[in-house]
Parts: structure tokens; C-alpha cells; sequence
């Protein structure tokens, strides 16, 4: 493409489709309603918290935009083809489309233990949901995304800094930050920018709710962010959207972490 041409971007201005795995709770339900705030239409995925996907998809459909929930297994791939066939039939019957928009790859788990306490099944229970699955449910999506598109898949700020007890978790979000630049590589042709947003400890159920739950680790986690406190799901939730603005296009290839300034 030289200087005077127009660059790849088909995405319909009015209400582009954004599909968030592990939509029903947690980052990814936040996700969910600053991107139908922001003009977003909204398909989310759920491995078996049903109720709760559906409680998200009225909360958006209260924003005025459309949402549909869809099960799937982040760490089964033998399911990602019926998965991607179920995408295409929604489109078709709700927006009456055959692509969408944005990806974000947000479903995920956690396990805590050190180096010498992690079972090889947690080790790969940990890589198919967020290595092994990252990887292979975006190709099976490839297909049914716009070009000019984007994808942000979520890694952690425990890549930049280590803290014992994640090593097997921090090592896949590692491999997703590297993937994520491969694909913004491969994918430039279609117009499709791809980055990673990093979060810092954020206060959710996840890994048990620790970080929100229990006030020595969340008083620890403010005392080593510049900001002075613990990360919430408005701020996870908010920078992802900015990223899936019309206005950040232009930005590919970068790993972003929203940490408040942790362990700066």
C-alpha cells in the first residue's frame, strides 16, 4: 500500500460486532458493557455459567445494543469448529452479517502453586485455555472477522514482573504476547491490528478472589502501584474498549499494561 491509498477498513461506523470469550463475569462482562456503551454490538461466550451470560447479554441489550451468549470450553479445541459455526449462524440471524468486528480473547483461569508443587495437568490445563486456545480458536475465527478488524488477547503484568507461585501461568501469557505480534505480522495484509493488554492485580473472583477479598494482599498490591491502589474492572474494562476505539486503529503490535504503574 503506498502513501495516497485508502487504508483496509470495512467496519460498518454505526454498531461494529465484538466477540469477548469469558464474557459473563468478571473482566470480560466489564469489557463487554464499555464496548455496548461505546456502540458495540456483543457476542460473548461462556463455558457453563449460563444464568450469568444471560444476565450480561440484558445488561447490554438495556445499552441499547444487541448480544447473544454462546457456551463454549476454552480449553477443549475439538469444539472451536462448532463454535465458529455457531458464530456465523448468530451473525446471520441477528445482524444479518457474515463477519465481525473484534476479538478479544479474555476467557481464562488460574492456578497458584510454585514451581515444584504444579501437576503437569495444571501445567496443561493452563496452557490449553490460554496458549493452545488463543492460538487455535483465532484461526478457527479468522475467517469471520473484517478485515481492517482487531484482536487484543489479555496476558498479565505478571510477564514483566515475577511473583512466586504463578510461573506456569505467567510462562503462557508470555507465549500469548509473542503470538500476538506474529499475528499483527501476518494479519497487516487484512488491516487487522493486533495487540495485548496486560493487566496488573485487579480485584475480581479470580485466582478466589484473593486480591479483592483479602486486605493484606489488596493493601500490599496498592502500596506497590504508583496510583496508590488496587486495579478494578473499570480499568481493565475501559482500556480495553480504547483500544477497539475508532481513534486507536493505528496502534499494532504492543504489549499495554494497565497495572496503575505496579512494581515501576
Amino acid at each position: 500500500m503506498n502513501a495516497s491509498s485508502s487504508p483496509i477498513n470495512p467496519i460498518n461506523p454505526i454498531n461494529p460486532i465484538a466477540l469477548i470469550t469469558g464474557g459473563s463475569r468478571g473482566l470480560g462482562k466489564n469489557t463487554a458493557l464499555h464496548l455496548a456503551a461505546q456502540g458495540c454490538d456483543i457476542i460473548l461466550s461462556y463455558r457453563s455459567a449460563r444464568a450469568e451470560a444471560e444476565a450480561t447479554v440484558a445488561a447490554i441489550q438495556a445499552l441499547g445494543r444487541r448480544a447473544v451468549a454462546l457456551p463454549l470450553d476454552m480449553g477443549n479445541s475439538a469444539g472451536f469448529p462448532a463454535f465458529a459455526v455457531a458464530v456465523k449462524a448468530v451473525l446471520a440471524q441477528i445482524w444479518q452479517r457474515e463477519r465481525f468486528d473484534h476479538l478479544v480473547n479474555n476467557a481464562g483461569m488460574g492456578h497458584h502453586a510454585s514451581l515444584m508443587e504444579t501437576s503437569e495437568a495444571q501445567f496443561d490445563e493452563l496452557m490449553n485455555v490460554h496458549l493452545k486456545g488463543v492460538f487455535f480458536l483465532t484461526q478457527k475465527l479468522l475467517p469471520l472477522i473484517n478485515d481492517g478488524g482487531r484482536i487484543v488477547n489479555i496476558s498479565s503484568g505478571l510477564t514483566r514482573f515475577a511473583l512466586p507461585g504463578y510461573a506456569a501461568y505467567a510462562a503462557m501469557k508470555g507465549g500469548v504476547e509473542v503470538l500476538s505480534r506474529y499475528l499483527a505480522k501476518e494479519l497487516g495484509p487484512r488491516g487487522i491490528a493486533v495487540n495485548t493488554l496486560a493487566p496488573g492485580a485487579i480485584a475480581t473472583d479470580f485466582g478466589g478472589g484473593a486480591v479483592r477479598d483479602n486486605a493484606q494482599l489488596n493493601s500490599y498490591v496498592a502500596a506497590q502501584t504508583a496510583l496508590g491502589r488496587t486495579g478494578l474492572p473499570d480499568d481493565i474494562g475501559g482500556a480495553i474498549a480504547a483500544l477497539l476505539a475508532p481513534g486507536s486503529g493505528w496502534i499494532n503490535a504492543q504489549r499495554i499494561e494497565a497495572s496503575g504503574g505496579m512494581f515501576v
